[in-house]
């Protein structure tokens, strides 16, 4: 019976171990263009901020004003969705960020040539 306690307790020393020496990452939730929202002109809303893998950029707008839809680098500077981009349209959208680069626009007539774009570099 003692053996069984010795070895509850070293499994319980060693999670507590490893629990001391990782340090748990939180996501963070950046409301893009901060309390104006999703709009026009928001494009130098990325400049002074951080971004890493996993962060959730939260895009809010007013629906049918606007769209948001994922690019790349090309669609990004021509304002031009490429076939078969992502397009959300809720109004309250989420979007986990993966590794390097991300581009999203407004493709709504005018709307990303107005300034509603952005790109973001997460580490």
């Amino acid at each position: 019976m003692g053996e069984g306690r010795g070895s509850a307790l070293v499994v319980v020393v060693a999670i507590l171990c490893l629990l001391a020496i990782t340090q748990p990452t939180f996501a963070a939730i950046h409301n893009v263009g901060n309390r104006g929202g999703w709009t026009f002109n928001v494009n130098s809303w990325t400049r002074g901020k951080s971004f890493r893998a996993g962060d959730i950029l939260a895009f809010n707008y007013a629906r049918n004003a606007h769209n948001v839809v994922a690019v790349n680098r090309r669609g990004y500077a021509t304002c031009s969705a490429p076939r078969g981009a992502k397009v959300y349209q809720s109004g309250r959208d989420r979007i986990r960020l993966n590794k390097g680069q991300s581009f999203f626009i407004c493709t709504l007539p005018g709307h990303c040539q107005s300034g509603m774009k952005i790109a973001i570099n997460a580490a």
